[in-house]
């Protein structure tokens, strides 16, 4: 939603500024430049980038659209998550929870947060973790290692659709310049043209550099740095598993593990430690 209204408020102040100065829109009205500056900027973007990447920046665009991110809510979701797996295990043994690990879909805790469910990483990370956990011997510092390891891979591969929209943005600008060019050539072939008619071919040639400027610092690099804050996001949903984790292996008591992680959480959707410790006497009610 945000996403929109800022493209909203570069497009109202790009051409209300040029309506000020006495431009007229219909100069500005050019389907050639468009498809030319357009069209090669998509197929630069299919040649440069497998099936695979050109999937992850559409499901980016639409997370942008969508405006999605993570709440407080989901993140005192996390923690009680979190809460109710280590005090199982405290009570019961790490055997008590080997079937909720083998199958989170038709477990009686992960069916209790939905939304996590949802989230195929995360339920990967806490899932294999302590499947780890169970079959091994692996310290503490050892697993944390190897978390910190899936969690950089994980982030380069969230980082992959932000890159390659920031590499189109790059070339925006220049292949609003072939526009250009290509609109000063046709006008070379009207040279015998009336002034008025050399000034308007001319103006629309310009139009190509000014499209190509103003979709890559007015949009398309944008939305690069709006996917690369959602995959910093991502990232530090996943922290708080991980350090949770740890915690909890390294020896710290349920409540212990889950303040290790809420220390974690971003300032500005971090539930307060009497929120968290009053949403968990709910839980064991």
């Amino acid at each position: 939603m945000f996403a929109i209204i800022g493209a909203l408020v570069v497009l109202s102040s790009v051409i209300g500024g040029y309506l000020w100065n006495g431009g007229n829109l219909h100069v500005l009205f050019q389907p050639s430049e468009y498809l030319i500056i357009g069209g090669a900027a998509i197929g630069g973007f299919i040649i440069a980038s497998p099936m695979k990447v050109i999937k992850a920046v559409i499901s980016g665009v639409l997370r942008i659209l969508s405006g999605k991110a993570y709440s407080k809510a989901d993140y005192m979701e996390v923690l009680l998550l979190m809460s109710e797996i280590f005090s199982k295990i405290r009570k019961e043994g790490l055997v008590s929870i080997e079937a909720d690990v083998d199958n989170p879909e038709e477990s009686k805790i992960f069916s209790n947060y939905p939304k996590f469910l949802k989230n195929h990483h995360a339920v990967a990370l806490v899932t294999d973790t302590l499947r780890t956990v169970m079959t091994t011997s692996i310290a503490p510092h050892e697993l944390e290692s190897l978390l910190d390891t899936e969690l950089e891979a994980h982030h380069e591969e969230l980082m992959i659709p932000s890159k390659s929209v920031n590499n189109v943005a790059d070339a925006l600008p220049g292949l609003g310049i072939v526009a250009a060019v290509i609109g000063v050539i046709l006008t070379m072939a009207k040279i015998s043209e009336p002034p008025e008619v050399l000034g308007h071919s001319i103006g629309a040639a310009l139009v190509g550099t000014f499209l190509g400027v103003l979709m890559c610092y007015g949009f398309v690099g944008p939305m690069a740095r709006n996917m690369e804050y959602t995959a910093n996001e991502d990232k530090e949903y996943l922290n708080v598993l991980k350090v949770a984790l740890v915690a909890f292996v390294g020896g710290a008591a349920p409540q212990i593990a889950v303040e290790f992680g809420r220390r974690v959480i971003p300032g500005n959707v971090k539930p307060t430690f009497v929120e968290v410790e009053e949403a968990i006497r709910e839980l064991k009610k």
